[in-house]
């Protein structure tokens, strides 16, 4: 667009900001006095939600920034951050002329680490040059490096997801116990909620019994019985495990034959 914000001693321009979550929850916020609605989305008014130290470069060293406000208006909640509701969620921020409507995105990214202390909350911002940084050469090792039906491994991802009901809660031990499936096919999985105090948010099974299922976030608040969710089946990513169980021996991406670094360390044993 050919405006230019801030070019004149008094200009009607504000700070706006788009969380779009992962669960599927967007949020939008201004910095006026009033709520705006542009491109389909009512953002509301937060005059104390302010980016701080926006930063863009042309070089390929990741574009800094962080948002700062107050834990008070109702869709942001240390509730929420606490669950992680806002972990790896994408960020907009523009500028936006109040009266015309007239708009600019000047930063996009993920939210990074977030932070909350004495009612106030901060959140890191990476912006899509953060990529870069990441190492993408392939390691190798005994198992396999895709993830259980994502790109590489290539299974169907439907096969293997089903959506249940929650029997029992187990707080001490932070596990659930679910109608189906097996609970012996879930080690490695995930559940995600479909409804419920932890609707969208989906926790990794750190280990599976006929007690439940241990999960990697707390269940604080306790779901009741009878909260839908979604679970999907593990994978301890062993060749043995991807040939017998799945029949997918050949989208197996591991090394389990190349000797380890323990070769040395080994010693006969005795038949």
């Amino acid at each position: 667009m050919s405006r230019a914000f801030l070019a004149r001693e008094l200009d009607t321009v504000a700070t706006f900001w788009r969380i779009f979550r992962r669960d599927g929850v967007t949020l939008g916020f201004v910095t006026h006095d009033r709520d705006l609605r542009f491109d389909g989305l009512l953002h509301r008014a937060a005059p104390g939600m302010m980016p701080h130290a926006l930063r863009r470069t042309a070089a390929f060293a990741d574009d800094s920034a962080e948002v700062r406000g107050a834990l008070t208006h109702d869709g942001i909640a240390a509730a929420d951050l606490a669950a992680g509701r806002f972990d790896g969620a994408r960020v907009e921020i523009g500028a936006v002329d109040w009266e015309s409507r007239e708009r600019a995105i000047l930063y996009s990214g993920t939210i990074g680490r977030v932070g909350e202390s004495a009612g106030q909350f901060s959140a890191e911002l990476r912006s899509a040059k953060a990529a870069l940084d990441e190492d993408f050469v392939p390691r190798t090792g005994p198992t396999c490096r895709a993830d259980f039906c994502g790109p590489g491994c290539d299974l169907p991802a439907a096969r293997f997801t089903h959506e249940t009901v929650l029997e029992a809660v187990d707080l001490d031990a932070n596990a659930a116990v679910f109608a189906a499936p097996g609970w012996d096919l879930m080690a490695g999985g995930r559940v995600r909620w479909i409804d419920g105090p932890h609707c969208g948010i989906a926790m990794r099974v750190l280990a599976a019994s006929a007690d439940g299922l241990v999960l990697d976030r707390p269940l604080d608040p306790a779901p009741a019985p009878g909260t839908r969710a979604e679970l999907r089946e593990g994978c301890d990513r062993r060749l043995a495990t991807c040939a017998g169980r799945f029949g997918n021996a050949a989208n197996f991406r591991g090394e389990p034959y190349v000797p380890g670094l323990d070769l040395l360390a080994r010693y006969p044993v005795g038949q």
